[in-house]
């Protein structure tokens, strides 16, 4: 087998160096494509970078305490509308070559255990790569921050009515904890008994009020962020010169073979015919 090979490869480059014109000739359009290609071709560079959802500390036991729903959110960014919002935050037309690239390459890699979404955009350019990206993050936290505006301001009303009810609550016990050591008989007793009921009041409305702020605090509460900042190499990303021009010799050598073979064969069908010729 490996006697085989080797006449073969043999034959190969007998066939190569008595064709050699045309395997120059097509290995020479094939490369000379491939600069056109590299040349002709718009180049492009991708932007990355990740979207931290928001939540909502305070939200009823048993409900998702995001803003909106982590599949919900991936749906939303995938349509086209919410699409068409950011390029016309960046003044893109929907319309516009730049617009229909970026729909095309926004690429998003849900990581659900860790409440977040990575996205690569690209573009014509490095600092529109960069820009796209920050508006689809500047979009969504738009969103979220009206889709999260009523509740905040719920839990806030909530919050100061609970201080307002211990506020109260103290006062109250204040002027029994007077009545009870001041008083006399059935007064201080009867004092004394509503003092422990306001005692618990005071408790439980602390409780409450401490576990509100708690919830409303950063590390519960928080709005759709970006936590870190974008990500824009400088290199573009299309198209890649190593890999195109790997691709091209490839491709140039295999044509200018096949190319060289193929005139080889035709001179040997030329040759065994006009024999025939001659002999008949």
């Amino acid at each position: 087998m490996e006697r085989a090979d080797e006449i073969y490869l043999i034959d190969m480059w007998r066939i190569v160096v008595l064709e050699w014109r045309w395997f120059a000739g097509t290995a020479a359009i094939v490369l000379m494509l491939t600069f056109a290609y590299l040349h002709a071709s718009r180049s492009q560079w991708e932007a990355t970078t990740w979207i931290q959802l928001g939540q909502m500390g305070f939200a009823p036991a048993g409900q998702d305490p995001k803003i909106e729903p982590f599949q919900r959110t991936l749906e939303r960014l995938e349509t086209v509308a919410f699409q068409n919002d950011v390029l016309k935050s960046v003044g893109v037309p929907v319309d516009a070559p730049e617009a229909r690239l970026y729909r095309r390459s926004l690429k998003l890699e849900p990581l659900p255990y860790a409440n977040m979404i990575k996205i690569h955009v690209r573009a014509y350019s490095e600092r529109d790569a960069s820009q796209l990206a920050s508006a689809t993050v500047s979009v969504l936290q738009a969103i979220h921050e009206r889709i999260g505006a009523r509740p905040l301001e719920l839990a806030h009303d909530r919050l100061m009515e609970v201080e307002g009810n211990l506020k109260q609550a103290r006062m109250d016990q204040e002027r029994l904890s007077r009545e009870a050591n001041s008083g006399k008989g059935d007064e201080a007793r009867l004092a004394s008994v509503l003092l422990a009921s306001a005692n618990d009041e005071v408790r439980a409305l602390e409780q409450a009020r401490s576990d509100l702020v708690a919830r409303l605090a950063g590390n519960y509460t928080s709005a759709t962020s970006m936590p870190w900042p974008i990500d824009a190499p400088e290199g573009r990303v299309f198209p890649n010169a190593l890999l195109t021009w790997g691709m091209g010799v490839l491709a140039a050598a295999f044509l200018a073979s096949l190319a060289a073979v193929a005139r080889q064969a035709l001179r040997r069908r030329h040759a065994r015919g006009a024999t025939t010729a001659r002999t008949a």
